[in-house]
Formats: C-alpha cells, sequence, structure tokens
C-alpha cells in the first residue's frame, strides 16, 4: 500500500460554486422562522460545517428547537430549489479536468469529505456524472461537523492509504484545521468561501492547473 496515495476534496467552494444555492436556502430558512437574514459573507462564512453546528454558529441566541426547524427550512428549500431547477452551481474552471487526470493515475484515490448530506451529494454526483468516481464518499450524515478529523480518517481506513501520502484540498479553514488534525497535508484554494490568507495550507494554489504539481509535491511523488 506504501506506493498509494489519496487525495480528499471538499466540495461547495472547491469544486462547485453553490453559493447561489445555499443562499437562497439560507433565505427561505431565515424567512420561515421571521428571522433577520445575516448578510452573505456571514452566511458563506459556515459553509462546509454541518447544517447543525452551522445555525449554532449564525443563530447563537436560538434554541435548540427552533435550529432544529431551520435546519428542516434549510434542507426543504434547497432540494425544492434543486428539483425546480434541474442543476448545479458550476464546477470551478479545470475542476473536471484535474478531476479527470488523477483518476487516471493507478496509485491515486480519490474521495470526498463534505459538508452536505447524503442525499445532497448523490445529486450532485448524479447531474456531473461522477457516481462512483471516488473511492471514498464522507458525507455530514454520519460524522461529527468539521474540523473534526472523522471524515479523513474513516477515508483513509477505507483506502488504506497512510496520512502521509494524503492530502486535503479545501477552501475553507474548516477544511485545513480538519486535515491538519488528521495529520495529513493540506491544500488551500484561493477562489472558495473564506479569505486565502486565513487558511494557513501547506501549499495555498490559484487555480487548478496548480493542483497535481501540489499534490505531487505533498505525497512525495
Amino acid at each position: 500500500m506504501s506506493d498509494l496515495r489519496l487525495v480528499i476534496f471538499d466540495v461547495d467552494g472547491t469544486l462547485v460554486d453553490s453559493q447561489a444555492e445555499i443562499v437562497a436556502a439560507m433565505t427561505s430558512a431565515f424567512a420561515g422562522e421571521g428571522l433577520d437574514l445575516p448578510d452573505r459573507q456571514r452566511l458563506l462564512s459556515i459553509v462546509g460545517l454541518s447544517l447543525d453546528e452551522a445555525f449554532i454558529q449564525l443563530c447563537p441566541d436560538s434554541d435548540a428547537a427552533r435550529r432544529a426547524r431551520l435546519v428542516a427550512g434549510y434542507k426543504n428549500s434547497y432540494m425544492d430549489l434543486r428539483d425546480s431547477q434541474r442543476k448545479f452551481g458550476p464546477m470551478f474552471p479545470g475542476a473536471m479536468d484535474v478531476l479527470q487526470s488523477l483518476a487516471a493515475q493507478e496509485e491515486t484515490f480519490l474521495a470526498v469529505a463534505t459538508g452536505k448530506s447524503r442525499r445532497g451529494l448523490d445529486k450532485l454526483l448524479e447531474y456531473y456524472e461522477l457516481t462512483g468516481f471516488f473511492h471514498s464518499e464522507q458525507v455530514s450524515d454520519h460524522h461529527p461537523s468539521k474540523p473534526n478529523p472523522s471524515m479523513i480518517l474513516t477515508a483513509l481506513n477505507d483506502t488504506g492509504v497512510d496520512a502521509a501520502r494524503t492530502v486535503m484540498i479545501g477552501d475553507t479553514t474548516f477544511d485545513m484545521d480538519m486535515g491538519r488534525a488528521a495529520g495529513v497535508r493540506t491544500i488551500g484554494v484561493s477562489w472558495g468561501y473564506h479569505p486565502a490568507d486565513s487558511l494557513r495550507p501547506d501549499v495555498l494554489i490559484e487555480d487548478f492547473a496548480a493542483l497535481p504539481e501540489a499534490v505531487d509535491q505533498l505525497t512525495g511523488n
């Protein structure tokens, strides 16, 4: 197994620009509870967290029952948007090409670690014809929220790849902190939902074309 390596991707803000759908679903959820909507920057700052944790961050003064209603309202609105629009936000430029290039390498396993639900990820993978593409798919239904390392540790167990040969790629501090907590190297992307200068990754990239070299650098290839 020592020759294998694992490349783990966050989804929202890293592979796919989902901000329009996220903000629309948040707007509906807050309106349903008669609450003032946080500004766009605040809403995007919690992308990557599980919804339970996201609403704790966004609504610290609300009780658990109200936060549960907000979670349900968000999920229902998000799925209604999916069903009515029948599309997802665009993949970031170059993402698909790099995914396909990495997947063609026999020694490279691919995984995702996302705050999306199982249902949400399944629909996204189906839309982009990526069903079955990843060796390990970790979602919020089965893990504590990022930055807990559970998702990455499970992906390592799924694939049998050593942490020293693994990288976590993401756009938020939650992704980077999760990677560090799991003992893997981190690659931050500059185009996502957290300011690039807040990430503190092992390597920061400005576009997808730079990703293969960064992966090689951090996995010793």
